[in-house]
């Protein structure tokens, strides 16, 4: 009975051993085949913090040359992790908080879209500012990482139409309907609805942003606006970022 256990114990083992050899093989290969498509085809980040990170850094806040990313930083992103990560275009987050009207809603959203042109003009050697598919696919082929820029959170248009289309010749190319406070348009997901969904005004930008060709980003809104987006955009939508 004993040398019986023993060797279904071995068996057992074996078997453990060579399925574990099986799935390492598998995940070995499936990775290999992934970095051979990320050689023609570039993995795109919808969201990095980056420039607000720099805006609140403890020991040098709003210093893009002194957070060197060429160096290991303290945060999560580094010219080398960025490598190895594959990462062939990037949305640079030029988030501000939504709490922060007393402050200028308009000022501080120009600061975190110099802040991330200066982030980006810093590195000319591994990223370019891109703003359209074409500019995404040439600056891929080079080697470099396609840099955009995306706002989070539709408060720093302060319900206008005009400072939209300021942002955009700015260089944004996505918009965060809301962040964690609803909207004079627009409910968010994290804060009390006010309007069922989307307004008219919310609508018209919208309508603005698809006329632009401005991606609409539906992270933080709530349910029901992201139902009215869909309802009325006339081109895709994104979710940059969800957990």
């Amino acid at each position: 009975m004993y040398k019986h256990s023993i060797a279904i114990l071995l068996i057992l083992t074996l078997l453990t051993s060579a399925t574990l050899f099986a799935q390492s093989s598998s995940n070995d290969s499936a990775l290999q085949h992934a970095r051979e498509l990320l050689k023609s085809t570039p993995l795109v980040d919808g969201h990095n913090d980056l420039p607000w990170v720099i805006r609140t850094d403890a020991k040098a806040p709003r210093d893009v040359e002194a957070y060197d990313l060429r160096q290991r930083t303290t945060g999560d992103t580094d010219l080398q992790r960025l490598h190895e990560g594959r990462v062939g275009a990037q949305f640079w987050s030029v988030y501000i908080p939504g709490e922060i009207k007393a402050e200028g809603f308009a000022k501080t959203q120009l600061e975190q879209i110099d802040i991330a042109h200066r982030i980006i003009e810093r590195y000319p050697e591994a990223m370019e500012l891109a703003l359209t598919v074409d500019d995404v696919r040439r600056i891929f082929k080079q080697g470099k990482i396609a840099s955009l820029l995306g706002m989070e959170g539709g408060h720093a248009i302060e319900n206008s139409l005009g400072a939209l289309r300021a942002y955009y010749r700015l260089g944004v190319r996505y918009m965060t309907l809301t962040h964690n406070v609803t909207l004079d348009w627009a409910d968010a997901a994290l804060d009390q609805p006010k309007h069922n969904g989307l307004t008219a005004f919310g609508k018209e930008v919208v309508a603005e942003m698809n006329r632009l060709g401005m991606l609409i980003d539906l992270s933080h809104v709530s349910p029901k606006v992201m139902s009215d987006v869909l309802a009325v955009s006339a081109a895709p939508v994104m979710y940059s970022h969800s957990s």
